[in-house]
């Protein structure tokens, strides 16, 4: 049997220069930051939850700031309580758990609290709408 030399790589598989300017370019020569989603805080006391992308303008805290960054003496703004009364709640937006028990269950770990909102009231809607469709039955 003949063996296909097509099948092996040139020695030669240097990548094409990329000229300044295009978009390749760009991508290459920029740092690349992973995305990091930032904590929210919520007070135990009232339920005022520290948003880290909105940062709390009337104190002077600049939006992006991380609650390990907000002044030692920072207080709820709703009800005065102190920073050690705030509890880590995680990202907006991301599934709740821990991250290596995602993938168990039926795969509804892995949805944002909105969507299993979604699933589990439009599954509720359409039962309904079944149940009335069955008053039609003569």
């Amino acid at each position: 049997m003949d063996t296909p030399e097509a099948s092996t790589p040139p020695a030669n598989t240097a990548p094409d220069p990329v000229e300044e300017g295009t978009p390749e370019a760009a991508t290459e020569t920029s740092e690349t930051k992973p995305l990091i989603l930032l904590d929210r805080h919520e007070c135990r006391s009232c339920g005022y939850i520290y948003e880290p992308s909105e940062g709390e303008p009337r104190r002077q805290i600049a939006a992006g700031t991380v609650f390990e960054d907000v002044p030692a003496n920072w207080r709820c703004p709703i009800c005065g309580s102190p920073r050690s009364q705030f509890r880590n709640i995680g990202p907006k937006g991301v599934p709740s758990g821990f991250s290596e028990n995602l993938g168990y269950g039926l795969g509804v770990n892995t949805l944002t609290p909105g969507q299993k909102n979604l699933l589990i009231f439009g599954a509720l809607g359409l039962a309904v709408l079944f149940f009335l469709s069955l008053y039609g039955l003569n």
